[in-house]
C-alpha cells in the first residue's frame, strides 16, 4: 500500500485528502495514516494539514523497491526487485540465488557491499548510500560462447543512463567500463553458470559511483564519479530505472539478433580507445597495438606496425593505455 500511496501523491500537484486515499485505496483513514507515518520515517517529506490531507514535498534517496518502482514501469521490468541495506555482493547474492531457483529477470541492488567484486578477483569499493550496486539474474536461451557480449550491452546502457543524469558524454573503455574525463564511474561483471553445454543463468553485476565525493588514494587517479565529475546530485532510484529501460531496450535486440552486429556503430562511437596504442596484456606479456574498433562478437579489433588485425576477447587479456588507465 505504500507504494500505491507514494503514486497518487507523486501525481497530484497539490494536497489529496486523507478520504480520498481511502476510496482510492479502499482501506480506512487508520490504515492510511499508519501508512503515511511509516513513509515519514523512512525519509519521506510529507505535508499533512487539517482538511486538506496529504502532500508530498521530497522524496529520500533511498534505494528500496518502493523507491525503484516509483520510477520504473512493470512493462519496462517485469522481473522482481529484491534490495538489501547491506549483502557481500549483489552478484554472489544473484548466484546464491540462481541455486534456489529465482526467475529470470530478478534484479538484487544493495546500498552496500562488504565484498564488492570487480573483475579478475578485484575488490570493488562500495560505501553506503552514495552508489549504486546492482545485479540482474537474466537465463538467455543463447550459446554460452555469446554471454560475454552481454557485457558490451550493458555497457551501452550504462554509457546511456550515466550520460542522461550527468548531462554530459560518457565514453567505453572495452569491454566494460563507462567513463567520464578519462576516470572510470561504473563497472561490469559479468558471471556465467553452465548445465551440461547450456547457460543456466547468467549474473550481469554493475557498479555505479553516483554521489560519491571522496575514493581511496589508490582509486583517485582513474576512479571518479557523476557527482564529482558534473556536480549533479544524482537521485539513485530513478538514474537506475533509467538504465534498466536503456538495458532492456537492447537486451531484447541482442536476443532477436542473437549478434553484436546491431550495435558496433553504438559501440564505437563510445570507444575510448578507438585510434589510440593500448598496451595489450596477456598471460603476463604486453604487446603494444592500435585499437581500431570491434566486430559483430564484441572483439576489440587491434592492428600490429605491419596493419595486419588481430581480435582480442574480452576474457582473455587486460587492456591499458600506454601512459594512464585509458
Amino acid at each position: 500500500m505504500k507504494q500505491k500511496i507514494l503514486n497518487i501523491l507523486r501525481q497530484q500537484d497539490g494536497f489529496v485528502s486523507g478520504q480520498a486515499l481511502c476510496e482510492q485505496l479502499g482501506v480506512s483513514r487508520t490504515a492510511v495514516w499508519k501508512c503515511i507515518n511509516t513513509l515519514k520515517k523512512e525519509g519521506y517529506e510529507i505535508e499533512s494539514v487539517t482538511r486538506k490531507g496529504y502532500r508530498l514535498l521530497q522524496s529520500p534517496d533511498l534505494l528500496t523497491e518502493e523507491s525503484i518502482w516509483e520510477y520504473l514501469p512493470e512493462e519496462v521490468w517485469p522481473g522482481k526487485v529484491i534490495c538489501f541495506p547491506s549483502v557481500d555482493s549483489t552478484n554472489e547474492e544473484a548466484k546464491r540465488q540462481a541455486a534456489l531457483g529465482a526467475v529470470d529477470g530478478t534484479l538484487f541492488v544493495a546500498d552496500h557491499q562488504t565484498a564488492g567484486k570487480g573483475r579478475r578477483g578485484r575488490v570493488w569499493s562500495s560505501p553506503e548510500g552514495r552508489d549504486i550496486f546492482c545485479t540482474m539474474l537474466l537465463r538467455p536461451e543463447i550459446p554460452p560462447e555469446s554471454a560475454s557480449v552481454m557485457t558490451l550491452v550493458t555497457a551501452l546502457a550504462a554509457a546511456a543512463a550515466s550520460e542522461k543524469h550527468g548531462g554530459e558524454v560518457c565514453q567505453i573503455k572495452w569491454p566494460n567500463d563507462v567513463i567520464l574525463h578519462d576516470r572510470k564511474i561504473c563497472g561490469i561483471l559479468t558471471e556465467m553458470s553452465l548445465e551440461m553445454d547450456e547457460i543456466a543463468y547468467v549474473a550481469v553485476g554493475v557498479g555505479f559511483n553516483v554521489n560519491r565525493e571522496e575514493f581511496p588514494d589508490e582509486l583517485v587517479d582513474m576512479a571518479s564519479s557523476l557527482y564529482r565529475e558534473t556536480g549533479r546530485k544524482i537521485v539513485r532510484s530513478a538514474f537506475l530505472a533509467d538504465f534498466l529501460r536503456e538495458f532492456t531496450e537492447r537486451y531484447q535486440i541482442f536476443l532477436r539478433e542473437q549478434s553484436f552486429a546491431p550495435f558496433v556503430k553504438e559501440y564505437e562511437k563510445r570507444l575510448i580507445n578507438i585510434g589510440r596504442d593500448v598496451r595489450v596484456i596477456r598471460r603476463g606479456q604486453e604487446l603494444v597495438r592500435r585499437a581500431v574498433g570491434i566486430n559483430e562478437k564484441g572483439e576489440l579489433l587491434v592492428q600490429n606496425e605491419a596493419g595486419e588485425t588481430e581480435c582480442i576477447c574480452g576474457g582473455e587479456v587486460s587492456v591499458r593505455g600506454l601512459y594512464g588507465y585509458v
